[in-house]
């Protein structure tokens, strides 16, 4: 199994909120697509033999793509890889980029599962978060959409965001099963230091939200998606039965994956690459017959604490026969304290072979994870 990713790196305008790579210029839209084809032929031996199960189209806002763009990366795909039957193609989009003709457009190139940010129903946090589109054009984008025939859509919220109250996140949730979409991602807020609200938490003009609330939040959203027939799937995802993010769900298993684009990144298990993240340089390198990439060897420390890292963030828990199989690291024998702990503080369980975080647990994986780490 494998997995390809396009990382767009353009956006309308900045929020307030996001550390990932883009530009809100987009004057070198044509001439990265064009290169972008140029990696993905250059990098098609990278994933090996397998057939791609999943395509992603992340960024950035993928959803500012016309239908002869997005025709042009899809293309290259199938002439340069072989696809699985009934492959997951999802792409980004924002609100405000969806109408009938676009969407229509990403359905003519093989488009089948949007994921939608809408991140909060309240037009006082869009604002604050600087996002581009209203409440109102949240609902009659998801309206829109089912009326050109998606069936497999999902959206993001964000909470955690400081002036909304938990009466307003409790309204977000309810608005969000209103327009029942088949997956919910949510995300507390992190304040980035190279992001807006970053420079306003280092002068002082903004206090991020109190961790214990922003759990409440988590466990708040939990119970009530849970209770309406969602799966809690990993710590910040929710699904219809049947409906996990495949693509997502290879991160966290560990599988292959391609990245193309700038500032994306690959994985095949030995290795990851790292591209660049600046858009010129991207360009002049690929016009130069180089894909401008980092790349890192992953040892035996590096891919067992990955594997902890991603696995306990997820309700399929770590697998600890194969930690000790792949890795000879015996969990058990070097940890038995440390995890009885966490059973008598009902954080986790061990299932037969697993271990997994309960729902309390999932507030603190990363921590957890952590204490798991082998170190040099």
């Amino acid at each position: 199994m494998a997995g390809l990713y396009f990382h767009i790196p353009f956006c309308k305008q900045a929020c307030h909120y996001c550390d990932f790579h883009f530009s809100t210029n987009l004057s070198l839209k044509t001439k990265l697509i064009t290169c972008m084809v140029r990696e993905l032929e250059m990098q098609r031996d990278y994933l090996g033999p397998v057939k791609l199960q999943t395509l992603y189209l992340g960024g950035g806002t993928p959803s500012l793509l016309d239908e002869n763009e997005l025709g042009t990366l899809l293309n290259a795909v199938h002439k340069h890889f072989s696809l699985a039957a009934n492959p997951e193609i999802t792409l980004e989009a924002n609100p405000d980029d969806i109408t009938p003709f676009t969407l229509q457009s990403f359905k003519s190139v093989g488009i089948n599962r949007l994921s939608v940010g809408i991140q909060s129903f309240h037009d006082s946090i869009l604002q604050y978060m600087n996002r581009a589109h209203s409440a109102l054009r949240a609902n009659q984008a998801i309206d829109c959409i089912r009326e050109a025939g998606f069936s497999n859509v999902s959206i993001d919220l964000i909470f955690a965001v400081p002036g909304q109250t938990e009466a307003m996140w409790i309204s977000d949730i309810e608005d969000a099963l209103k327009i029942n979409p088949e997956h919910i991602s949510c995300y507390s807020l992190t304040i980035e230091e190279k992001t807006v609200f970053g420079h306003w938490h280092k002068k002082g003009q903004l206090e991020p939200v109190d961790e214990k609330i922003a759990a409440r939040f988590l466990l708040t959203l939990s119970d009530r998606l849970t209770e309406s027939g969602f799966e809690h799937y990993e710590v910040s995802n929710f699904s219809r039965p049947g409906f996990q993010a495949r693509h997502n769900s290879h991160y966290w298993a560990g599988k292959h994956y391609l990245g193309i684009g700038p500032a994306a990144h690959s994985y095949n298990t030995d290795s990851r690459q790292f591209n660049i993240a600046n858009n010129h340089a991207y360009v002049n390198s690929l016009n130069a017959g180089i894909v401008p990439a980092e790349k890192e060897v992953l040892s035996r420390e590096n891919k067992i604490n990955e594997y902890l890292l991603t696995r306990l963030r997820t309700a399929a828990g770590a697998d600890i026969h194969f930690l000790k199989n792949n890795f000879d690291y015996d969990l058990m024998r070097l940890h038995s304290d440390y995890v009885d702990r966490l059973q008598q503080q009902s954080l986790a369980i061990l299932d037969g072979e697993y271990l997994k975080l309960t729902r309390k647990g999932f507030l603190l994986a990363d921590t957890i994870s952590s204490e798991l780490f082998v170190t040099s």
